[in-house]
């Protein structure tokens, strides 16, 4: 199973963009540093929490404000995750695009996600701290 899209032209001489050529390709890249590398491995943890906490509710994901263009993008789990691991083995963000007519109400931000963990969290161990404290 791949972990991002396939590319439909991939090895095709009738690739439209063929002849098209990225600078930024030429350019070297930094490697990610350690904190860098593990931000991103954090964010992945994350996601598989946020993901298993917020999918059963009808979240398709998470929404997040391009620095870029100054716009809001929406990505599913899936892409999200892709996106992350692509950044790891390349060092490089993947080039985004805008999500196609995505219901907003369908997706959440990164702090919202986090807010909404650190609340099933305190929740569940309240409950273990007052069953702990009545004991003695």
């Amino acid at each position: 199973m791949h972990e991002e899209p396939i590319d439909p032209f991939n090895g095709d001489p009738a690739d439209p963009a063929a002849g098209l050529h990225d600078p930024g390709d030429d350019a070297e890249l930094d490697p990610l540093t350690d904190v860098e590398r593990q931000d991103v491995l954090e964010d992945l943890a994350d996601l598989e929490i946020y993901q298993a906490l917020l999918a059963p509710i009808g979240v398709r994901g998470l929404v997040i404000e391009c620095e870029d263009c100054r716009e809001p993008h929406y990505f599913d789990w899936d892409l999200l995750r892709g996106n992350l691991r692509h950044l790891l083995s390349s060092g490089r963000p993947r080039v985004h695009e805008p999500a196609y007519d995505p219901d907003p109400d369908h997706y959440v931000t990164w702090d919202y996600a986090r807010g909404y963990a650190d609340g099933v969290h305190d929740t569940l161990t309240e409950g273990t701290d007052e069953g702990a404290g009545s004991a003695g």
